[in-house]
């Protein structure tokens, strides 16, 4: 089990953030913080009330969501907006 303790609050936000959008999937989490899909649900656990989890967890479950690979259009091939700033490895971009 990975400790949150490991990562700093900006970096917390990140994975949130992350988490929270549906376009980003969890694979684009593991490859940018080494944090599989099981221990993001555990930082969102512990990070989230209680009603905002469940909504997410509800959301990412759904059909809407595309937090799965499996769920995603094969025609995108990127783990970020073509807008989005250059994220290298667990560096993030400057905002």
């Amino acid at each position: 089990m990975l400790a949150t303790n490991q990562f700093t609050e900006r970096e917390l936000d990140r994975i949130i953030e992350m988490a929270w959008e549906d376009r980003t999937p969890f694979e684009a989490i593991l490859f940018q913080f080494n944090l599989p899909e099981k221990e993001v649900i555990k930082v969102m656990r512990g990070n989230l009330k209680t009603s905002s989890f469940k909504r997410w967890r509800k959301r990412v479950n759904s059909g809407v969501s595309q937090k799965h690979l499996k769920k995603r259009n094969p025609d995108i091939t990127r783990f970020k907006c073509t807008r989005q700033k250059a994220i290298s490895g667990n560096k993030i971009s400057k905002r």
